[in-house]
């Protein structure tokens, strides 16, 4: 089996490495207990994970273990990583409802069952009952302030004032890895590279504290070619929850990509082989729709599974297969929420009472999804981004929401 740093390399992940010919030996010896950690602040997941959760399951592939570390007792703190302002401290009822719903949508990235099954742990189960003086003395100790301040997290929050609650957030997540290490054998963290700093410090406190072997490497963060971060509409981010983002807007952002980002896409972000992928790519005129096109597929599959996938492309297809500029497009008021007054607001039912009938014919659709009730209201997500409306196999109109 080829090494999996091989792998990660290949498509494009692997931004920086300690001890990397180390760890590279290690990788093809044995099977290795990695983690990379989740801040639950929020009750879905985003396209901002998506990058760290397929080299998670790149790694479970070959032979790897993963853990998914949540973060319940350092977003109580709150990272200052890629921050100018200090994050709303969360309360523990909102933590763990958060968990409870990454739980569901990981599922779909890792198994856990088997030999190198993926495990999930919670640092709230070791940080809250900490003892702080305890901590200081056998943490503390091992770090140095001067070393700290010149690590990039904190030099974008000192202009503004850097608390000494986010200040003790480098020892907290130095202290996950160590637990980790303590408790699971593990011997890699793993993240986006804006945690680098953060990583390498739980890495060298092992080897200082432990006197034994332990490795940081972190993956490119997921940017479009002009170096923006992917994820984000006007509408804010992509969400993995389909009631955030429905399956439709989700497979719409990946197919309206930029054409220079669609190979990168391929790469980190399907499993696709990559001599697929290279074929997919090979034409930079308007056959590279078709890649597009694969590649939302491919996303929306491992999200929302293969029938909504369908659903979104075909719907996708009915909706634009002609000339998308020329699509009719109509525009509602936020506060129209009905479905049976929208396909009267925008003329496609001259009457509610047609409106019912066209529903009960199962002849109305608002982007994959067929409305089948009467009283059908439309989600947050429709109501946030817009949407398609269907009737029949003909009529497709662009709903806008004001």
């Amino acid at each position: 089996m080829q090494n999996v740093m091989d792998t990660l390399r290949e498509r494009g992940f692997i931004k920086q490495i300690v001890f990397e010919e180390d760890l590279y030996k290690l990788l093809d010896e044995k099977s290795v207990s990695f983690y990379i950690g989740f801040d639950p602040t929020a009750d879905s997941l985003h396209v901002g994970h998506y990058l760290a959760m397929m080299a998670m399951a790149h790694m479970q592939r070959a032979g790897h273990r993963p853990i998914v570390l949540i973060g319940g007792g350092t977003a109580m703190v709150g990272d200052p990583s890629g921050r100018t302002d200090m994050r709303k401290m969360m309360t523990k009822e909102m933590i763990e409802h958060n968990v409870d719903c990454f739980r569901k949508q990981m599922s779909r990235f890792f198994s856990f069952e088997g030999d190198n099954a993926a495990i999930i742990v919670n640092n709230a189960d070791w940080l809250l009952n900490l003892n702080y003086i305890d901590f200081i003395r056998d943490i503390g100790s091992l770090f140095s302030v001067n070393k700290m301040l010149t690590a990039e997290c904190f030099k974008t929050r000192m202009e503004k004032g850097l608390s000494f609650l986010e200040f003790n957030y480098m020892l907290m997540q130095s202290y996950d890895f160590l637990q980790l290490f303590q408790n699971y054998d593990c011997v890699l963290e793993c993240g986006g590279d804006d945690q680098w700093s953060n990583i390498l410090a739980g890495a060298d406190l092992i080897r200082r504290k432990e006197g034994k072997p332990a490795y940081a490497m972190t993956f490119q963060l997921l940017t479009t070619s002009e170096g923006k971060k992917m994820g984000k509409t006007q509408a804010g981010a992509v969400w993995l929850d389909r009631e955030k983002t429905s399956p439709y807007d989700f497979y719409q952002y990946w197919r309206n990509v930029d054409d220079a980002d669609v190979e990168k896409c391929l790469k980190l972000l399907t499993f696709l082989p990559l001599d697929e992928i290279n074929e997919l790519v090979a034409h930079r005129d308007e056959r590279i729709n078709r890649a597009k096109e694969r590649l939302a597929y491919e996303i929306t599959k491992i999200v929302h599974g293969e029938e909504d996938a369908e659903k979104a492309q075909a719907a996708a297809k009915a909706a634009f297969g002609g000339d998308s500029a020329n699509m009719p497009q109509a525009t509602i008021d936020k506060g129209v929420t009905s479905v049976v007054d929208v396909m009267v607001m925008i003329g496609v039912a001259p009457s509610k009472g047609e409106a019912k009938r066209l529903i009960q014919g199962g002849g109305v659709s608002i982007d994959s999804d067929k409305v089948t009730a009467f009283d059908a209201q439309l989600t947050d997500s429709q109501l946030a981004n817009g949407f398609v409306l269907h009737k029949g196999k003909k009529v497709h109109i662009k709903v806008n929401v004001q």
